[in-house]
């Protein structure tokens, strides 16, 4: 099949969706890989790479495209552009698409959308989601320890002791546990809280301590996809109560809790930042949700009292080159879903995976959870 790789639009977006080693790939396994004109030099592959590689640099291709492939979902102008009956894959943001649907229904595109791939062990390499949050939440820590101002680790110098950072991580999915790991090896006291029962014993094998309201609620908070369920205003109550006092002591505090479709839940109030020791940092990982504290600003840094709390809307981004590899290696995995016997453009309708990542097909959104909204 004839594969268009995209150059973002946005210039808040620095990843690219194919990267050489897998344009050489997918050139060897028979397909054509035309590639926009710095769709990759942010990242760090300049145009010479992919041609290395066997790719074609070319931004008039759209209209032959039989699959385009882009790391965030293409504006209309764009979706104007591509052929009908066409694949569009890539981080298309499911949860607010509804004002895209008609532009990608009025072609009849195929939107495949990399968020919904299902947790199952044979759809885990194709995991974006996974990829992509591991390695934000090892930058969280990163761009902590860069506000923090002090030392990570315990040092024991002739003029003195320098104290360990202590590190509290609320939320230990994918990214929380990176961020658990990376503060670990950063040297830093890391505790961690999670409304998943499972993430107790993670959390231990990574050296970090647990807090959690452990009641019945707590035993039962874990959905059958992996997710943590959304906590009634009682649990979260008390989980609050429980934090209050905990957070007041720490250095930086990394917030990671996600609910899928719904609005970042608040963990850290006004009222905690307040009692924070000055020099203390939040790392919001949720800010473009809504955010876990109510005073974060997306992309800022504020500065509350003396207690800096960030808001970094897109931390994979500050991780181009690595951050498009992986992504570009999920799409790789996935794309056998979706090709004939021949090489052409020809999903597997069938196939769970294709299924659930299928939001519009042959004019129509199909996917449940849009047609419900």
């Amino acid at each position: 099949m004839k594969i268009v790789v995209l150059k973002e639009r946005s210039s808040e977006e620095s990843r690219v969706a194919a990267v050489p080693e897998t344009v050489k790939k997918l050139t060897g396994a028979g397909h054509t890989l035309i590639v926009e004109p710095g769709a990759g030099l942010v990242a760090g592959f300049p145009d010479a790479a992919y041609e290395e590689a066997g790719a074609q640099i070319f931004d008039k291709e759209l209209g032959n495209a039989d699959l385009v492939m882009g790391v965030r979902r293409p504006p209309a102008e764009v979706l104007s552009q591509v052929k009908e009956g066409a694949g569009v894959i890539g981080l298309l943001e499911p949860h607010s698409i509804n004002d895209s649907l008609g532009d990608f229904n009025a072609r009849k595109l195929m939107a495949l959308s990399m968020e919904y791939t299902p947790r199952i062990t044979r759809a885990q390499s194709m995991d974006a989601l996974s990829s992509q949050s591991n390695l934000a939440g090892y930058r969280a820590v990163i761009e902590g320890a860069a506000l923090y101002g002090r030392a990570m680790p315990m040092m024991m110098t002739a003029a003195g002791t320098v104290a360990p950072a202590k590190v509290f991580v609320m939320g230990a999915g994918v990214a929380g546990l990176q961020a658990i790991a990376t503060a670990r090896r950063l040297g830093a006291i890391v505790t961690a809280t999670d409304v998943r029962p499972a993430a107790k014993e993670q959390v231990a094998s990574l050296g970090g301590k647990f807090i959690a309201v452990e009641d019945e609620e707590f035993k039962a908070a874990e959905t059958a996809g992996g997710y943590a369920k959304q906590m009634s205003e009682e649990y979260q109550k008390k989980q609050a109560e429980l934090t209050a006092s905990h957070i007041a002591k720490q250095d930086i505090v990394i917030t990671t809790a996600l609910i899928p479709g719904r609005p970042a839940p608040t963990l850290i109030s006004e009222e905690m930042v307040a009692n924070m020791k000055p020099g203390a940092v939040i790392v919001d990982m949720a800010v473009a949700m809504g955010g876990n504290c109510p005073l974060s600003k997306p992309d800022e840094v504020v500065n509350v009292n003396g207690v800096k709390v960030a808001g970094f809307s897109n931390l994979p981004a500050r991780l181009a080159a690595d951050s498009s590899s992986l992504l570009a290696k999920n799409l790789v995995s996935f794309l056998p879903l979706i090709t004939g016997e021949n090489g052409e453009f020809a999903p597997k309708f069938d196939d769970e995976i294709v299924a659930a990542m299928t939001l519009t097909r042959d004019g129509e959104t199909v996917h449940a959870t849009l047609k419900e909204g």
